[in-house]
């Protein structure tokens, strides 16, 4: 959950730097659970349905971003975003890159995201966030 809110809270807009793998796949995964829910909820009343547009509205500029800071993190600019739009291509290679492990230290985006957060030495400790 706190990676979710670093992208949401914390860098909602912000297009710049770096973004590992597990800040962009755990965004992802909040989100799809959050829209299952919200999507759910359009059955029993119909004010879910203004409900979900404005998460989804209110979600699209932090979703963008992160996928940019992500597409950094491997080294790549940020238009590479615009490859989603090759029919059958194009989703498929973006998703790959998605995959892929970011560049170890610095690279021309900023510096390396797993050298800032030591995640496995602060498993069970307060919040840094």
């Amino acid at each position: 959950m706190n990676w979710y809110l670093k992208v949401v809270r914390d860098n909602y807009a912000n297009f710049e730097g770096r973004a590992r793998r597990s800040e962009y796949w755990y965004f992802v995964l909040f989100q799809v659970i959050i829209c299952l829910v919200l999507f759910s909820l359009i059955f029993v009343t119909e004010y879910a349905v203004y409900l979900y547009g404005l998460y989804a509205l209110a979600t699209l500029l932090p979703g963008i971003a992160v996928v940019v800071r992500r597409l950094h993190d491997i080294g790549k600019s940020g238009w590479f975003y615009f490859v989603a739009l090759i029919p059958f291509i194009g989703a498929i290679w973006l998703l790959i890159l998605l995959f892929q492990e970011g560049d170890n230290g610095p690279n021309e985006y900023g510096p390396d995201p797993k050298n800032d957060y030591q995640e496995f030495n602060d498993i069970g400790t307060a919040d840094k966030y």
